[in-house]
């Protein structure tokens, strides 16, 4: 089904777009045809990762700086998009999250998670899904989110509440949405090795054993697994599917839920300090 053609006259805006799964989906999708757009922080990132695909695949990609935290950014670079049409599909893939004792988390660190992660994603939805019911013109959203949503998970609190939030946000538009040609659904992806982010919620040496253990497979996903999993779920070759969140985790979900909760045993304090989150320097 993925022929090279798939994703032709699709426009698509994919959020934190310059690095890890974001940067793996806009690879497939440029090489599908599709017309790509990638927002994200950090700009140098972004003009890199825009330079290196555009080269790779011949595809037409546009970087657009924005942090999705803040909604009048988001609706400024959404805005500035569809002055040259609109927007056919969007994938909510910006996130954060870190490792941490929840009594030892500031305000802060859950307002910059749940800002990303739930707020950013409402942002991005809402600013397309606005102008795609207006326009009434046919728009997919995709959205990531993790596989210890349902349940919860110890030690990642901020992240399994805004992911919980994404998914109820994803089943709620599909039903509200549906009968307006808009469809909504979410890809729950298993641990899925990335530059950074992976070593971020991995980061001692036994936690990688453990999670290949408790894995039926013995193993991670892959970036490209994912990356196909999405180009299908955008793409009219799922036009029936909606409201759905796929689990992509080599059945790790079945064999016992909350992917961080087994730390407690783990984990030392000394190790719990050499994890916690690092303040800023003051200028």
């Amino acid at each position: 089904m993925f022929r090279s053609d798939l994703l032709h006259n699709r426009r698509i805006l994919i959020t934190g777009g310059g690095t890890g799964l974001g940067k793996g989906m806009a690879q497939r999708f440029l090489e599908l045809a599709a017309e790509v757009y990638i927002c994200g922080r950090r700009e140098d990132v972004l003009r890199n990762t825009g330079a290196e695909l555009a080269a790779a695949t011949k595809g037409k990609i546009h970087e657009f700086p924005c942090d999705v935290r803040d909604r009048e950014k988001v609706e400024a670079m959404v805005a500035t998009i569809w002055n040259s049409g609109p927007l056919d599909i969007l994938v909510n893939n910006a996130a954060g999250n870190f490792i941490a004792r929840t009594e030892e988390l500031s305000p802060r660190a859950f307002e910059s998670v749940i800002g990303i992660v739930l707020m950013g994603t409402l942002h991005a939805t809402m600013a397309c899904g606005r102008r795609w019911l207006a326009d009434k013109h046919p728009g997919t959203v995709l959205s990531i989110s993790a596989t210890y949503a349902p349940v919860g998970s110890a030690y990642v609190v901020p992240s399994a509440v805004s992911k919980a939030g994404v998914e109820a946000l994803t089943r709620s538009l599909a039903v509200e949405w549906g009968d307006r040609g808009i469809r909504m659904n979410a890809i729950a992806p298993g641990p899925i090795p990335t530059q950074g982010a992976f070593s971020r919620v991995l980061p001692h040496p036994g936690l990688e054993k453990l999670a290949l253990e408790r894995n039926p497979q013995h193993r991670f996903g892959t970036v490209t697994e994912l990356a196909n999993l999405a180009a299908f779920l955008v793409s009219d070759q799922s036009g029936y599917i909606n409201g759905e969140v796929i689990r992509m985790d080599g059945g790790e979900f079945l064999q016992g839920a909350g992917e961080f909760s087994s730390l407690g045993k783990l984990l030392r304090d000394e190790d719990w300090e050499a994890i916690r989150p690092k303040k800023p320097a003051k200028s």
